[in-house]
């Protein structure tokens, strides 16, 4: 999924926004190389058995050619069968080897400086930035370093249409200065909802309110204790991933190692600060270890997020932020206090939209979840290749339906019209990114939680976009879903 960043100089109206399709178009008339394969498989054990012993060989051959053409058109939950063999294969292989379950070794503790993660993010390293304080993660295998930074906002949708259409042009300002870097792996964009503590709410009334003695402060007093803890909070992330691989000149020029990644993120780091205040978003600061680790104690387990919140104190250590137990099945996933589903956003509105039309699955109200936006840049030389290769597939599978006489429908005309665009903005100086969405859905109980994925999914609907449970994979998908570390899937 891909859409230009718009760095115009804003208007007063609102625009409507328009997203790509995802391209469903295969390597040769619609068969991806999956089904190409299997028909190919198919094809020669018939044509073999034909030539080499006529009927007979057929009829004990079909087993196998019968079983590759239903591999190639059987549709399974709106996919080719064969496209889930990989799926399939790689689960029974860690179902076998013993990777669905994750338990922490409380004796055996972790070598300094890792992070206490389940699965492939137990490779993740961390290193305290010494200048600007940040914590940062490194990923020795994506050769990544990663920083965090908080941002405030208020509430986009209470905009008046001008100030809303400003808004989104300066957003897309900043995703410009993401795509012009060229040494950003991946910018992520990650909203929460926590259960509240009631800290903001105890705050205020002790800075505003006039706690003396009466009827009316005691009710009032009483209603914020009730009140707080049953509420819930929203948070917003922007991570930011240096691709060292890119940055290796700069990187060496710096010092070599960590520490000179660390000194060319820095560099990021503080373009990207500016161009978030620009935006009229309100950064907090990048965040300490500490910080990153309230956070990824939180996504595991969400009971003890208001806790956290409430004492400032409590867990805030890297080494002991993991959960304590994972265990993952086909659709879900189970830790320490709740249990998991991750959604796909598998398509955004094929139709204009208003830039608030995520706001009936964002302003989703007694639903604990994690909305993550991983935003991958192409560089200009990169998209440009990438368009062209498109275009010459585009028109080489419309010349082979021709000469069958295959009728060309409309989606496939739509997905070469969003290839041209995409060749316009790009040439016009737009940035080009990859959008990946994926929704994050937890519950203290499997009911509540299948609740909650049906409320997520008819949120999705209003907005305009479709929804798919990542089966197979939700691990890995609730680490790029819910934990803010620019992971991919």
């Amino acid at each position: 999924m891909s859409n230009k960043t718009n760095d115009r100089a804003p208007s007063t109206d609102l625009v409507p926004v328009k997203f790509s399709r995802l391209a469903r178009r295969g390597v040769l008339l619609g068969l991806s190389a999956a089904q190409l394969v299997t028909l190919g498989i198919a094809a020669v054990t018939l044509v073999g058995a034909f030539y080499a012993g006529g009927g007979v060989l057929i009829a004990y051959s079909a087993p196998v050619w019968l079983l590759a053409i239903a591999l190639t058109w059987l549709p399974v939950v709106g996919r080719p069968a064969v496209e889930w063999v990989p799926i399939v294969g790689w689960w029974i292989w860690r179902a076998t080897g013993g990777q669905l379950l994750y338990r922490r070794r409380v004796v055996a503790p972790r070598p300094a400086g890792t992070l206490a993660l389940p699965g492939d993010q137990a490779r993740l390293r961390e290193y305290t930035d010494p200048e600007t304080g940040a914590g940062m993660i490194h990923d020795p295998a994506a050769a990544t370093l990663t920083a965090i930074i908080e941002v405030t906002h208020p509430a986009f949708v209470l905009l008046d249409p001008g100030e809303q259409n400003r808004r989104v042009s300066a957003w897309g300002r900043v995703l410009a200065t993401v795509c012009r870097s060229g040494r950003i792996a991946t910018l992520q964009v990650l909203e929460r909802t926590l259960p509240d503590s009631g800290t903001g709410l105890a705050e205020w009334w002790h800075s505003h309110g006039t706690d003396d003695g009466s009827w009316t402060a005691t009710t009032y007093a009483e209603l914020i204790d009730r009140a707080g803890p049953a509420g819930e909070r929203h948070t917003t992330t922007v991570s930011l991933a240096l691709d060292m691989k890119a940055a290796g000149r700069q990187i060496r020029t710096a010092g070599g190692g960590i520490r000179g990644a660390a000194a060319v993120l820095r560099q990021e780091m503080a373009t990207l600060t500016t161009a978030l205040r620009s935006a009229d978003l309100t950064p907090s600061g990048w965040l300490p270890p500490g910080d990153v680790a309230v956070i990824l104690r939180s996504a595991y387990d969400p009971a003890i997020a208001a806790t956290l919140h409430r004492h400032g104190d409590l867990g805030r250590d890297l080494a002991t932020a993991g959960p304590v137990a994972v265990t993952e099945t086909w659709g879900r996933l189970r830790t320490d206090s709740a249990h998991h589903a991750v959604l796909w956003i598998s398509e955004w509105p094929r139709s204009l939209v208003y830039p608030g039309f995520l706001a009936p699955v964002l302003l989703s109200t007694g639903i604990q979840r994690s909305f993550s936006l991983l935003c991958t840049p192409m560089r200009s030389d990169q998209a440009a290749r990438d368009i062209r290769k498109k275009k010459v597939e585009y028109i080489s599978d419309a010349a082979q339906r021709a000469k069958i006489g295959q009728i060309e429908d409309a989606a496939q005309t739509a997905e070469y019209t969003d290839v041209l665009q995409q060749e316009a903005d790009l040439t016009a100086g737009h940035g080009v990114l990859r959008y990946t969405g994926l929704i994050a859905v937890s519950a203290p109980t499997v009911l509540e939680l299948d609740s909650a994925v049906a409320a997520i999914a008819q949120a999705a609907i209003q907005a305009s976009c479709e929804t798919r449970p990542l089966v197979g994979q939700q691990a890995r998908a609730f680490t790029a879903a819910a934990l803010p570390l620019c992971r991919r899937i």
